[in-house]
């Protein structure tokens, strides 16, 4: 029996695109590390057909990753109306968008002594912003936006494995991270949701509780005193119950949301656990926690 099309439920496929000097020869090194079948390079008018090679069953491919840029051409409009193709046949692939700050890819730029692919003849600066409005379109179809300003190769790689390669082994599950920081250490680039929750009573002023974690009982019962603790998780739980199936039902497979108070060591923390414990019995997330200023505080 001849070999036919594979299921398109059976086809992962991830586009990654974004700006130029954002870190995509990282993330589709990341991609094939993790055993993907990866393309680089690869005009927006190619992917369709490629996409169909890789979904015949004798091909053996069930997990692509394809980089398309600038470096192809003209080819913002030409991608978005490939990507709804794509769509339209029932092999949907997972949009990843790189992106950095502006001062952050003139550095790059400075460091490799590249010229922009939209600025060949002129100033870098003139190019990040050309394609950073051409491509606003694209960013908003993506399913990821990755920032990676103040990323280094190899950080960028580590969070492409532990943010999406880690929801792909989960399934169909919405890869939630919950981000604890502090406001003066800034806030985190990366983040979908951003809650502010410095309208807590703050332990940093209490002595005994200064030195201790969001995690130490005393710290919690003190964050938490009186009704307007009670009245915030009531209110949060119900938008988060809310929101979160209609991020699922949406399609996004991954979703950070971010909580910071001054340090970003004391209530952060605590309303983490508060909403983790909310939503540990919830099969469809897959959570972590990570407190990224506990140390500074």
């Amino acid at each position: 029996m001849a070999d036919g099309p594979a299921p398109a439920s059976a086809m992962d496929l991830v586009v990654i695109t974004g700006y130029s000097g954002a870190g995509k020869t990282e993330a589709v090194a990341a991609f094939e590390d993790a055993g993907y079948f990866c393309v680089d390079n690869l005009p927006p008018r190619l992917i369709g057909s490629l996409g169909e090679l890789f979904r015949h069953g004798g091909s053996h491919v069930r997990r692509a990753a394809i980089v398309s840029d600038a470096r192809g051409g003209e080819y913002f409009d030409e991608l978005l109306a490939t990507l709804e193709e794509l769509g339209g046949a029932e092999l949907d692939p997972t949009v990843v968008f790189l992106e950095a700050s502006e001062e952050a890819l003139l550095d790059r730029f400075k460091e490799t002594r590249r010229r922009h692919p939209l600025a060949p003849d002129g100033r870098v600066r003139d190019g990040i912003r050309a394609e950073r409005a051409a491509l606003e379109p694209l960013r908003e179809r993506a399913d990821v936006v990755m920032d990676t300003t103040g990323l280094t190769g190899a950080m960028l790689r580590r969070k492409i494995t532990t943010d999406l390669l880690a929801a792909q082994k989960a399934g169909a599950k919405l890869a939630l991270t919950i981000l604890t920081f502090g406001f003066k250490k800034g806030t985190p680039h990366d983040a979908d949701l951003v809650l502010d929750v410095r309208f807590l009573p703050n332990p940093h002023y209490r002595e005994d509780l200064r030195p201790l974690t969001g995690r130490d009982p005393a710290v919690v019962e003190y964050a938490e005193a009186g009704e307007l603790a009670h009245d915030f998780y009531r209110r949060l739980f119900d938008l988060l119950d809310f929101l979160i199936p209609a991020y699922i039902a949406e399609g996004k497979s991954h979703l950070t949301l971010a909580i910071g108070c001054t340090g970003g060591r004391h209530r952060s923390i605590v309303v983490a656990d508060r909403i983790a414990a909310h939503l540990a019995d919830q099969d469809e997330v897959s959570l972590r926690v990570v407190n990224r200023d506990v140390e500074a505080g």
